[in-house]
């Protein structure tokens, strides 16, 4: 597969389908259901649920109704000042919510969700871009990444809150695809400080029916990333599209993700990969 440039990858119409997927699910738990522990840290379903709700309602606010997002509590002087605030303002919503019900936070995503996708569906993708994706080194992204990057956070929440109440996944292999396809972008950015030399290439398969392949180039003052395979390959990593997902959304421990790269050529070539993560941890 030659090089090409990495392609917009459009995810406008598939928020309605998930969100109402996972609101179908939510109505058929049981009460102890929402009180099962997820992937995502100390958080349960319901925590996760509640989180939805939050990213869900403010961005429909901020960029449907315009509201000028409040400013943050401390100054925003480096990448860890902003996870800080980014954790604080995630916590505080759960915390605050868990003085509602699951029934009331499900029809609050119910809502929101289609709000959101309403939106989302009559928007261009050459809009500007509400947010620039941080996980991938931009101060300013494309509009239809900042809108992907969107997707992402819902696709890989209602994936904990399914692991978490036994629920299968999603038929429909585009949704992850997507989610691998734009996740991936977030390499350049964890191999910025890899310092080797120009014109090393490093190769990534993953494998299943949502998977690809990418190739990263050291070019003189970056790492481009690049669709297809190069003809040569200084390292090569090979991993399952399940495997993919869940290092990138900080759902496989370390051990467990070093098991599940294949490596071929320089393994410290391949090191950054594992701690690739596509959300503000």
């Amino acid at each position: 597969m030659p090089l090409a440039r990495p392609p917009v990858v459009d995810t406008r119409a598939f928020f309605r389908p998930v969100s109402s997927a996972l609101v179908d699910l939510l109505r058929g738990l049981a009460p102890d259901d929402f009180e099962r522990p997820t992937l995502a840290g100390a958080w349960t379903v319901r925590d996760v649920l509640s989180h939805l709700v939050d990213l869900t309602l403010r961005r429909v606010s901020f960029q449907r109704d315009g509201l000028v997002p409040p400013p943050p509590p401390f100054p925003i002087e480096s990448e860890p000042d902003f996870v800080r605030f980014i954790n604080g303002l995630n916590h505080e919503w759960v915390a605050a919510t868990r003085r509602l019900s699951p029934q009331v936070l499900t029809e609050l995503f119910e809502l929101a969700s289609r709000d959101l996708a309403a939106f989302f569906e009559a928007r261009p993708l050459e809009a500007p871009a509400l947010f620039g994706v941080s996980w991938a080194g931009e101060a300013a992204s494309a509009g239809w990444f900042d809108i992907g990057r969107e997707f992402t956070e819902l696709w890989h929440h209602q994936m904990q809150i399914r692991l978490a109440v036994g629920a299968p996944p999603l038929a429909d292999v585009r949704y992850l695809k997507a989610v691998l396809d734009i996740s991936i972008r977030a390499l350049p950015h964890v191999y910025r400080t890899l310092a080797v030399e120009e014109g090393a290439t490093i190769a990534f398969v993953i494998e299943g029916p949502a998977g690809g392949s990418w190739t990263l180039t050291r070019e003189p003052d970056r790492w481009a990333l690049s669709a297809g395979l190069a003809d040569r390959a200084d390292a090569r990593a090979r991993l399952s599209d399940d495997a993919a997902w869940r290092l990138l959304y900080n759902a496989l421990p370390a051990a467990q993700a070093s098991a599940a790269i294949a490596v071929d050529g320089r393994a410290e070539l391949i090191a950054p990969l594992l701690s690739a993560r596509s959300i503000v941890v």
